[in-house]
């Protein structure tokens, strides 16, 4: 009996069924007390490889995300967020925008919630099976101008442009040389009508042609990102200030 184990086990491992060889003696040991068929215990095998799997793969997205901090949706406020309503903050959720490859614009003041939603969404985005990558801008700008002399640019944008869905965080949140704006248009020309872009600012669309200094290379941008886009006005006052802690008593 224990021959005929430790074959099974090894087979299973032949097969790359390595999670299901783990548990091989505690399945056996449940299908005898239970008195589980053969297909029972097979299936019980079979089941729990799969939920590894998709728990590994879960995991090496959210690495390959890249998330400075894991936020989810059910965490967001929405009662402080009044110029979003439940309705579209579950239109949202449901991520039909992704599936279309539509872009969303998040704009609003510092500490209203625009990284926070974004994160959110991407988080719905894995947990969907969808590959997604999170970077700040003043880091994108970084991999794109030494993309040339550095492998792990080169790698890192690499996986950037694979994704399904990109969070450009900070938009706009520094101003750009031409050849910076000129290597952000390249970046976002490479995802357009591929890869759908969720991008936080505090400035509109109306200011980017100041901050990227040049008005012929904002149009281009602007005409790949806002074709179809979403463009999501967040008010109100800062979470962070509303809530902010304080070392003294009260």
């Amino acid at each position: 009996m224990n021959e005929t184990v430790t074959q099974l086990k090894q087979s299973l491992r032949t097969l790359n069924l390595t999670e299901a060889a783990q548990i091989v003696d505690e399945s056996l040991m449940e299908a005898e007390e239970h008195q589980r068929t053969c297909s029972e215990f097979l299936q019980r095998l079979l089941r729990y490889e799969l939920v590894r799997r998709e728990e590994k793969q879960l995991a090496r997205r959210f690495k390959w995300a890249s998330f400075p901090e894991i936020k989810t949706l059910d965490e967001f406020r929405l009662e402080e967020q009044p110029s979003l309503s439940k309705r579209q903050f579950q239109q949202l959720r449901e991520l039909l925008w992704l599936e279309q490859n539509y872009n969303l614009i998040l704009l609003g003041p510092p500490g209203v919630g625009k990284t926070h939603i974004a994160i959110g969404l991407g988080t719905e985005a894995l947990k969907n099976g969808y590959k997604v990558s999170f970077v700040a801008m003043d880091n994108l700008i970084h991999f794109l101008k030494t993309q040339v002399i550095s492998r792990s640019s080169q790698l890192k944008l690499r996986r950037i442009c694979s994704s399904d869905l990109v969070i450009l965080d900070d938009l706009m949140f520094m101003a750009m040389d031409r050849n910076e704006a000129n290597l952000f248009f390249q970046f976002v020309n490479k995802l357009y009508g591929q890869t759908s872009i969720i991008l936080t600012s505090n400035k509109g669309p109306e200011d980017w042609g100041e901050l990227l200094g040049d008005q012929a290379i904002t149009t281009a941008i602007l005409d790949r990102i806002l074709h179809k886009s979403e463009v999501i006005q967040l008010s109100g006052d800062s979470y962070r200030l509303k809530h902010r802690q304080t070392i003294f008593a009260s």
